[in-house]
């Protein structure tokens, strides 16, 4: 973001700037009029705070008296709350404009109409990575494959802060088509992805060789996951199931509730989470219910398993309750909170806390180490390989940690 755009954003705060000035100059002249009207010093001190916003009312003045077109004030208001939270100078906080807005809500349904990928940016890089492509999706009969870093969707050059402008492109009208180019195996290929509705599933299961059951959990993002989670997990237990092997890897997290929901399916009354604040320093502890399931737990994770997926991570390697296989996850230790601001058609997100393993493990910017390292062979990174498919050398790995389970 250029820093004349970001002035823009910021001069737009401009259509409160001139009720706030008139507040403040109200406010001395209420206290002048002795014998008139009387507030407090509390109130006084407020109306005087509301100064500092007097330079956005002359810019809004300048504007209206001289701009040469008719000034759209909205767009601006919207930019000015893009700019604001700009200004925190953190990636995971945003502002949801309405078309955004309702592309949130189409996330949450797990129905909405694009091109069929998962997308997980890293800020550090600047670059924004396919992490998973759906079944019977037109990115799939594209050609498009995970791991494939995207780096131009139509005219927009795609990096960290331009991917919210690149996914609203890519969900554009129903039988449309958008041009996507990625970097694959060090070169440029650009594919013409024709949009269409697109279901996403969040948990995939079967039953592997030696009574092992693997489950695996994509995204903790949707109110039916907990439900078709444990629909996976006993229906494996009813088939026979010895152990679990559990699949975080390319999860990019969600919400806080999904992970709790699921450790409670592992842990018994245990802690799993627990945040701190600028104000409190231990907060918003996070408890399982009473009873558990006690079946031997392989988890799957790599450098893709972020947020919540660290959080369930976390916890059921501190109580030792599952091995974790695969390689050393995200790092995404911080929490955001989304919320509808008042038109009931825009929000916001942001970041509140950061967050800690039960044994008080910091994750941010760090991670969660496994218990077993495998990293995939080159040839096998971005590889689109059939659910339970022991080419995958990480499975495989974990296949046998879960049979040496039974044993124990």
């Amino acid at each position: 973001m250029t820093k004349k755009r970001l002035l823009a954003m910021l001069a737009a705060l401009l259509v409160l700037g001139g009720c706030l000035a008139a507040f403040s100059a109200l406010g001395e002249s209420l206290l002048s009029c002795r014998g008139t009207v009387t507030i407090s010093r509390e109130e006084y001190d407020y109306l005087l705070s509301l100064e500092k916003y007097d330079k956005l009312d002359e810019v809004l003045q300048y504007i209206e008296a001289m701009y040469y077109k008719e000034p759209d004030e909205e767009q601006m208001l919207d930019y000015a709350i893009q700019g604001m939270l700009a200004a925190l100078e953190d990636p995971y906080t945003f502002y949801y404009d309405e078309d955004n807005w309702d592309a949130h809500q189409e996330d949450e349904s797990g129905e909405y109409y694009g091109i069929g990928i998962q997308l997980l940016g890293n800020y550090e890089e600047m670059t924004v990575t396919i992490t998973r492509v759906f079944k019977d999706t037109p990115a799939l009969a594209a050609g498009l494959r995970k791991g494939d870093i995207i780096v131009r969707v139509d005219d927009l050059e795609v990096n960290t802060e331009s991917m919210q402008a690149a996914v609203d492109i890519m969900r554009g009208e129903v039988g449309g088509t958008v041009e996507v180019e990625v970097y694959r195996n060090g070169e440029y290929l650009t594919f013409k992805v024709t949009r269409a509705p697109i279901r996403i599933n969040y948990v995939d299961y079967m039953m592997l060789d030696q009574d092992v059951g693997y489950v695996a959990l994509y995204q903790f993002s949707t109110a039916a996951l907990i439900s078709d989670f444990n629909k996976a997990m006993d229906t494996l237990e009813q088939q026979g199931a010895k152990s679990i092997i559990l699949d975080l890897r390319d999860n990019p997290g969600g919400w806080v509730d999904d992970a709790v929901n699921v450790a409670d399916r592992f842990l018994d009354h245990k802690l799993v989470v627990y945040s701190a604040t600028r104000f409190e320093e231990r907060t918003d502890e996070r408890y399982t219910q009473k009873g558990a399931d006690d079946i031997p737990l392989i988890l799957l994770v790599n450098g893709n398993s972020a947020s919540s997926s660290e959080i369930l991570s976390g916890a059921l390697k501190d109580y030792g309750r599952a091995t974790l296989v695969g390689t050393q996850t995200f790092g995404k230790g911080i929490m955001q909170y989304v919320f509808p601001l008042s038109d009931e058609v825009t929000g916001m997100q942001f970041t509140v806390c950061e967050y800690f393993t039960p044994l008080g493990n910091s994750v941010h910017g760090i991670g969660i180490a496994p218990d077993i390292e495998v990293e995939l062979p080159e040839e096998l990174e971005g590889a689109l390989l059939e659910l339970g498919d022991m080419s995958d050398l990480q499975l495989q790995a974990a296949w046998e940690a879960a049979v040496k389970a039974q044993e124990q």
